[in-house]
């Protein structure tokens, strides 16, 4: 300890030092003090602001990406909706579209029929007129002949003949 002994002495010069450094406290108090101090609140208020805004914002921030996430989910879903009606009505103009061509179709057939029966009974009535028309040139051939029953069959074979090369026959 009688190594340090000497390093502080009790004289006037520790006296001035004291006073200075009360001096120097009162004034800094006076004039400096309050200024740092109001800083430094000033600064922590400011920082304490910043991290409210910054909280405020990231609490926007999420309720906008939870209306977004469910502004989407609602889109997905109307994009759903309009496929699927679309899809409906796609199928319905196609059940429309065979309905009205078997429909056509059914029409066209029944047309066909028609017109097969209409050429048919006409085509009978034709052959009827020609198979008279045959009768009556095979009883004309016969009368101007008078010839025996041989004879007789001989022409209405010959007659038909002709008319079958004449194509009165189906």
């Amino acid at each position: 300890m009688e190594k340090y002994a000497d390093l502080i002495h009790l004289d006037w010069t520790l006296l001035m030092v004291a006073v200075n450094f009360l001096i120097l406290y009162v004034i800094l108090k006076l004039f400096f003090f309050k200024k740092v101090h109001q800083f430094m609140l000033d600064r922590q208020n400011a920082v304490k602001d910043a991290f409210d805004q910054a909280d405020r914002t990231n609490l926007i921030a999420d309720e906008q990406l939870a209306e977004y996430k469910k502004q989407l989910a609602n889109i997905e879903n109307e994009g759903r909706e309009i496929i699927k009606n679309a899809k409906i009505r796609a199928e319905a103009q196609a059940k429309e579209i065979v309905d009205d061509a078997s429909r056509k179709a059914s029409e066209m057939i029944l047309q066909a029929h028609r017109d097969i029966e209409r050429d048919r009974l006409k085509a009978v009535v034709e052959m009827k007129q020609q198979i008279g028309g045959l009768a009556i040139y095979a009883a004309e051939k016969i009368i101007e002949k008078q010839l025996d029953a041989a004879g007789q069959e001989d022409i209405i074979q010959r007659v038909i003949e002709q008319a079958g090369n004449s194509g009165w026959q189906n």
